[in-house]
């Protein structure tokens, strides 16, 4: 690990540490992870002082927490995000749901029918909460999703957002899932067969994409652990 990207995950890690516990629980969690603090805050703030502790700490160590907290870790780029917060659980599969606002309910009820599978799909209309920066929730999203769905209601090629989406899950190089509901999809994207909508409701094409997530070679391993199917690594 370069220095900047030490840095950079570190300052992640202290950020998410900042915001979800108080100091007396930061401490708590360095002892669990066997890091030495001096048990008291003598910096101006939780996030200065966690800096100071995971400073010290091995590369391994920071790697180990990054992971703990859901923090991804790319090393070829070096970027290190720190997920959404309805994705804070890592032991969720995290799908983005890209759509347009005005079928937002058909994206809200898919989501729904995917949570007994074991999948955490990002509906931004839904998850993200009004005082948190909108833009920066969906980035974060993008940034950290194990796989993509795309909803082609009438409007989606039409759309910036959902083509800006489409886009960074294309460079982003994660499996991309799209469900023909109402238009075939267009761009980098048509090349790949949609699933079809037919007749089916929510229940019937949830469980389709839970079938061609636990059977694709780019996320069957993430989502047989994440769906408790099987124990494996990831």
């Amino acid at each position: 690990m370069r220095g900047l990207q030490r840095l950079e995950l570190i300052n992640a890690i202290a950020r998410e540490l900042q915001v979800r516990f108080v100091t007396t629980d930061i401490n708590a969690y360095f002892d669990g992870h066997g890091l030495a603090h001096p048990g008291e805050t003598v910096a101006n703030s939780k996030w200065t002082y966690s800096r100071e502790i995971l400073a010290k700490a091995s590369e391994a160590k920071i790697i180990e927490i990054a992971d703990d907290l859901g923090i991804r870790v790319s090393v070829a780029t070096s970027a290190t995000t720190a997920p959404p917060r309805m994705w804070r659980d890592p032991a969720r599969f995290r799908l983005f749901v890209s759509h347009i606002s005005t079928h937002k309910d058909r994206a809200t009820r898919l989501r729904e029918c995917l949570t007994p599978y074991g999948v955490a799909a990002f509906v931004a209309h839904e998850d993200i909460e009004p005082t948190l920066d909108w833009q920066n929730q969906i980035e974060r999203a993008l940034h950290v999703m194990d796989a993509f769905l795309a909803i082609h209601t009438p409007g989606f090629s039409k759309s910036n957002w959902t083509q800006q989406e489409v886009g960074f899950a294309v460079a982003k190089d994660v499996k991309i899932i799209s469900l023909e509901m109402g238009e075939l999809p267009t761009g980098f994207i048509s090349k790949q067969q949609a699933l079809p909508r037919r007749n089916r409701n929510a229940i019937e094409i949830a469980e389709e994409i839970a079938g061609v997530l636990r059977s694709d070679p780019a996320t069957r391993e993430r989502y047989l652990h994440c769906s408790g199917l099987v124990d494996v690594p990831f």
